[in-house]
């Protein structure tokens, strides 16, 4: 029985984060980043806990330059450094490298605890911070793949402070 007309399909289950539409912010550089998060989050959960910190390590390094990809894009566009979209990714990128002691120090579930969380983590920031981030690309003119902006007279340094979120000032 098909039950998709009851429960709608949902981006994230207990196996990891499906990619889907509702995921997309707008932006195709920045989609194909998010695509790759959620490639590597997925392998992560379906890697066998014992041989998960190298591909762990391949994800922390892959979400810094996602992160610092995103910055670069809101300094370029407007936004004060240290706004609030900045400062949730210090926040995941802080709790990303306290996993690497914890399971080499006996705790070899920690590393899929914390992609668990993350694909609870991740719809909503993508849809409310990045996706807003996004919009404000679009509206000023700048280009993702190019990291340019079209008419540069538009975006005054650091004129944003806020987290990039349609949903926050």
């Amino acid at each position: 029985m098909n039950h998709s007309h009851i429960y709608p399909t949902r981006p994230a289950t207990i196996n990891g984060l499906h990619w889907t539409p509702e995921l997309q912010t707008g932006d195709s550089r920045m989609d194909h980043t998010h695509e790759e998060f959620v490639d590597m989050l997925n392998r992560l959960l379906a890697t066998p806990q014992s041989e998960q910190l190298p591909l762990y390590r391949e994800f922390v390094a892959h979400t810094e330059e996602h992160f610092a990809q995103e910055e670069r894009w809101m300094i370029a566009t407007g936004f004060a450094p240290d706004n609030c979209h900045a400062s949730h990714h210090a926040t995941i990128l802080e709790t990303l490298h306290a996993v690497i002691p914890h399971f080499e120090n006996d705790d070899p579930e920690i590393i899929t605890r914390l992609a668990e969380a993350l694909v609870e983590w991740f719809p909503q920031h993508a849809a409310s911070m990045d996706a807003g981030l996004a919009l404000h690309m679009k509206e000023v003119g700048f280009d993702s793949r190019t990291e340019t902006l079209a008419d540069p007279a538009r975006v005054k340094p650091a004129t944003m402070s806020g987290c990039g979120s349609v949903t926050c000032s």
